[in-house]
């Protein structure tokens, strides 16, 4: 089958968030499975291509045309990389924004890119299926199956559409619509108006063939109101067609006995580099010796309101009483940027933070601390605690979406179980989870089990992938062959 992903970032070329790492390891899954697979980008400052296909293709937006190129980027692990090359929308600084918001033209930007994507499937590799992620390409099924509806290379194309996380939307005011050269028609209940303004993400929900999301929770959750983020009506009408497919961890990256940046290599049949690993870290962390005798937690993250750090700093001052050390990675929000300097710089022998994003680092912290914080409000699949289950690196979450699917708590009485979690986004909750898993450590009998739990789970992208090739097929099968209207797209 030839599979073409549209998307807005994807590693190896660029990356802010875990859409990215998925953008890469499902295609070179998909791949491995005999699928012929290509990912269709922005090209973005820094990504090198290889060649240039197209070197001026007409984008009509609004009442002005656009003239961007269409290019190939190498292929990797049998994965073929085109890009949209316009440098005047994405030669930029940073992706989406920068700290003082996002571009303002960003509505444009996204609407080229997706009709870009259109015509690189008509001209340069026509595919059995689209798989669309996230608002930045939400626009491609909405033109697929309006302005492009009576085009015969490309009406008949099934696309299935991720939502990645909800609340991110793409909302803009309504006079985008004729800005980037929709008609008034779609600006409806049923299309992408949404409370006097528009939504891109609605209209990728409304108008493709099949939906997924990234964890079976997230898929319930986000048909309520607490995590819809207000499209929960939307959603629930298109129930029929959402499936929950659990994101994967990309085991060659991402495993303790091939990790190539960590102090040493370990397994679960010998855990002992884990200690040096550990070792390692405190040392790039500037944290005394000291802290090897204390469970060290780690976290890994972006510091932005979706991922629980106002709980953290609700109990900050108990819980740095407990017999723990602490290793903070991430970047996002200033409060929270400062809460962790501040934590750092009043427990200067318990607590280390860095601010930013560094590879190395993630996988240090990954590897070598004793667990791994993530107490999200919501959390649409997480790919951390995957990564942590895998080396050892106990899980202490909250249970919530993908969370809740992929850690399992740890029952004494059976022994089964692979990490800690709480329900009440409450922060003696989280306090006392916390010191659930501090009490669990104090035993290495039983702490070496909670791990072995872990490292032996699978969650490697092979089902996963196996599970979108199903969602594929219904989506090739439920196209009609001659094309389908707007009025009965679903």
């Amino acid at each position: 089958m030839k599979i073409l992903f549209v998307a807005s970032e994807g590693l190896p070329y660029s990356k802010t968030g875990g859409l990215a790492d998925v953008v890469e390891a499902l295609p070179k899954a998909l791949s491995e499975m005999g699928h012929d697979v290509a990912v269709f980008l922005p090209r973005y400052r820094g990504n090198k291509i290889t060649s240039q296909i197209i070197s001026s293709l007409t984008i009509p937006l609004g009442d002005t045309l656009r003239f961007p190129a269409l290019a190939e980027g190498a292929p990797v692990a049998g994965v073929r990389y085109y890009f949209l090359d316009d440098p005047e929308y994405f030669d930029r600084d940073a992706l989406y924004g920068t700290k003082y918001g996002d571009y303002g033209d960003n509505a444009e930007r996204f609407a080229e890119f997706s009709r870009a994507a259109i015509e690189f499937t008509k001209r340069v590799w026509l595919p059995d299926v689209l798989h669309c992620h996230d608002w930045q390409s939400a626009l491609v099924p909405v033109l697929l199956r309006t302005q492009y509806a009576n085009d015969p290379n490309v009406r008949s194309i099934p696309v299935v559409f991720t939502i990645h996380n909800v609340v991110y939307q793409g909302l803009f005011p309504s006079t985008v619509m004729r800005r980037i050269g929709l008609p008034d028609q779609l600006f409806t209940i049923d299309g992408l108006e949404f409370f006097g303004g528009m939504n891109y993400l609605k209209g990728g929900i409304e108008f493709a063939d099949y939906l997924t999301t990234v964890s079976r929770r997230y898929a319930k959750e986000i048909q309520t109101p607490e995590y819809g983020a207000n499209l929960d009506g939307v959603i629930r009408n298109r129930a029929d067609r959402l499936v929950g497919i659990l994101n994967g961890a990309d085991y060659s990256i991402w495993s303790p006995e091939a990790d190539t940046v960590i102090a040493q290599n370990y397994s679960i049949h010998n855990l002992e580099g884990k200690k040096a690993c550990k070792k390692n870290l405190l040392e790039t962390a500037g944290l005394p010796a000291e802290n090897m005798d204390r469970p060290l937690i780690g976290i890994v993250s972006r510091f932005v309101d979706q991922k629980g750090f106002d709980l953290i700093a609700r109990v900050a001052n108990d819980l740095m009483k407990e017999n723990l050390a602490i290793v903070a990675l991430g970047s996002g929000q200033p409060e929270y940027e400062g809460f962790f300097r501040a934590l750092a710089e009043s427990f200067r022998a318990k607590a280390a933070v860095k601010i930013g994003y560094d590879d190395l680092l993630a996988h240090k912290i990954i590897a070598g601390a004793d667990m791994l914080l993530i107490p999200s409000r919501y959390e649409p699949c997480g790919l951390t605690q995957l990564y942590g289950l895998r080396y050892g690196t106990v899980p202490v979450v909250r249970a919530t979406g993908g969370l809740d699917d992929t850690v399992q708590y740890y029952d004494p009485k059976t022994g089964h179980g692979t990490g800690f979690k709480f329900d009440e986004y409450e922060g003696r909750a989280l306090l006392q989870c916390v010191r659930g898993a501090l009490k669990a450590y104090k035993d290495p009998k039983i702490w070496r089990t909670i791990q072995a739990n872990g490292m032996a789970k699978d969650f490697s992208w092979k089902a996963s992938a196996a599970a979108y090739v199903t969602l594929y097929e219904a989506a090739k099968r439920s196209r009609i062959p001659q094309g389908i209207s707007t009025s009965n797209r679903r």
